[in-house]
């Protein structure tokens, strides 16, 4: 049960190195209990308290407006008024009510005001009874969520329609309902010492490694930050400490089937409340060019589009660099009729090469912003607009050269093949740009150096980001830049797969 898991989270000694406040047992006298509430709340219009008489004592259910599905509660309430008790006195009723009539699947106890706040800020409805220090928690969560559909940012063309959303509980049971097994583990924890958001970090208990796990759960718990609103606030503090690189081995999916994969796989995955993004640890760098749809398809053509995706990489880096630096530096490379084309196009604009690739950077780059944040029909104007003037009045006020806009162009295209690296490949394009129009083709091979060596050396919970291919691995290859068939996949899977091992 969701509510047994928060329950245990916060009646449970954790071993966190903060120092955490002492709490407040719960008095017996239900009018000091609504003050404290009352007290919590600042008169907020949004706390409802109802008092009723129940047998021989005085009751109140109290809850959160807009968190609890106020059907369910109601039920509850006539289940418990209309009762017909045989209690004499306070202690009897509750435990009456709590062990007969309030047979419900998500109820619990506690028995501190600060657990009792908690539980109803999630949603949960509280049965307080004078008289008693200890009060009824019904799992009751009614609030407005969005419904599943397929994310827009991870299209596929064969695998699921399902999506995770801001749900916590929901997303939870997205993963669930596709691994059927006990040892599928759920830890709840709560981050953000003001906003109080649940994390729940998620692993098979008999796949993952103790070790990162155990990491995993230090880093979080490590984590101080004020508030939570997306999972991306605590990407950084499960990065290696000190980590420079542009990559990132924190890895995001808001696709279930994707997510199952990896978890089947020994990975751990961190799911935030109100976000729809789960955090993948520990993450391979080969692994941004892969796709669901991969292992829907046959192994060659998988593999074949494998390949075109990280052609695309290279190209959406290192093409504007390389045109730069050969057209200033070294124009000897470029075949004379190409170049004359691009000498005849560039004579007559007022800037350099580098300068004019970096102004239709600058100008792509807000026009993509401007169409990304825009409503969807305004956003589709946009494109029009940005299209006439940089495609058509641009090149025929001779302000930017054709050739400049074909190399951008394309760039932008390749871009789109791998959208989760948009923005390292956007950071570096720039910085190529800038080593071919100053250094020529020595700066940017001077560069490439640089960012290679920082892949190969970069690496978190003990596994090499660029594994299997440094170092190198053959089991590993069978699904990294080649996809073999399932056959060969489901070789030797009962066998321990152990990071950084055989698997990767």
């Amino acid at each position: 049960m969701i509510l047994e898991d928060i329950k245990k989270f916060f009646l449970e000694s954790k071993k966190e190195p903060k120092q955490e406040k002492k709490k407040t047992k719960i008095d017996k006298s239900l009018k000091k209990t609504i003050e404290f509430f009352q007290k919590e709340f600042d008169e907020g219009a949004d706390l409802i308290i109802r008092q009723m008489k129940i047998s021989c004592s005085d009751a109140a259910i109290i809850s959160v407006d807009g968190m609890i599905d106020k059907d369910i509660t109601n039920d509850i309430m006539k289940s418990i008024v209309n009762f017909e008790y045989k209690s004499s006195n306070s202690k009897d009723l509750y435990d009456e009510i709590k062990d007969k009539i309030s047979a419900f699947p998500d109820q619990s106890e506690v028995f501190t005001y600060e657990d009792a706040l908690n539980m109803a800020l999630i949603g949960c409805a509280l049965l307080v009874i004078d008289g008693q220090d200890s009060i009824i928690v019904f799992g009751v969560q009614g609030f407005a969520m969005r419904a599943i559909s397929e994310p827009t940012s991870e299209k596929s063309q064969r695998g699921s329609r399902e999506g995770f959303n801001e749900v916590l509980k929901s997303n939870m049971t997205l993963i669930r309902r596709r691994i059927a097994n006990p040892k599928l583990k759920f830890e709840m924890m709560q981050l953000g010492s003001t906003t109080r958001t649940f994390v729940s970090i998620c692993y098979m208990n008999d796949r993952v490694e103790p070790e990162i796990l155990n990491e995993v759960r230090k880093r979080l718990q490590n984590c101080d930050i004020k508030s939570v609103s997306t999972s991306g606030c605590i990407s950084p503090y499960l990065e290696e400490e000190g980590d420079l690189s542009l990559f990132s081995s924190v890895g995001l999916s808001e696709r279930p089937d994707s997510v199952c994969g990896k978890i089947v796989e020994g990975r751990i995955a961190v799911l935030v409340d109100g976000s729809p993004t789960v955090l993948i640890v520990p993450y391979l760098f080969v692994e941004y060019f892969h796709n669901i749809d991969d292992y829907a398809m046959k192994p060659y053509f998988a593999t074949l589009n494998r390949f075109f995706k990280f052609l695309a990489f290279f190209i959406s880096v290192l093409l504007p660099g390389f045109y730069v630096g050969f057209s200033t530096f070294n124009p000897e490379l470029i075949p004379s009729e190409l170049l004359n084309k691009i000498s005849l196009a560039n004579g007559s604009t007022p800037f350099s090469i580098m300068a004019e690739t970096l102004l239709i950077h600058f100008i792509y780059e807000i026009m993509r912003e401007s169409g990304l944040r825009l409503p969807q029909n305004l956003g589709h104007a946009v494109s029009i607009v940005g299209g006439l003037v940089v495609g058509d009045a641009a090149v025929n006020a001779g302000l930017i050269g054709a050739p400049t806009i074909m190399v951008v162009a394309l760039t932008a295209i390749s871009t789109f093949v791998i959208p989760n690296l948009y923005e390292p490949i956007s950071l570096l394009r720039i910085l190529f740009i800038i080593a071919g129009g100053t250094l020529g083709i020595w700066g940017i091979m001077t560069l490439f150096s640089v960012v290679l060596l920082n892949l190969c050396s970069k690496s978190n919970f003990g596994v090499p980001f660029t594994a299997p291919i440094s170092p190198f691995g053959l089991f590993g290859m069978r699904d990294s830049i080649l996809r073999t068939s399932w056959k060969t996949l489901s070789k030797n899977r009962n066998r321990v797969q152990k990071m950084p091992g055989s698997n990767y």
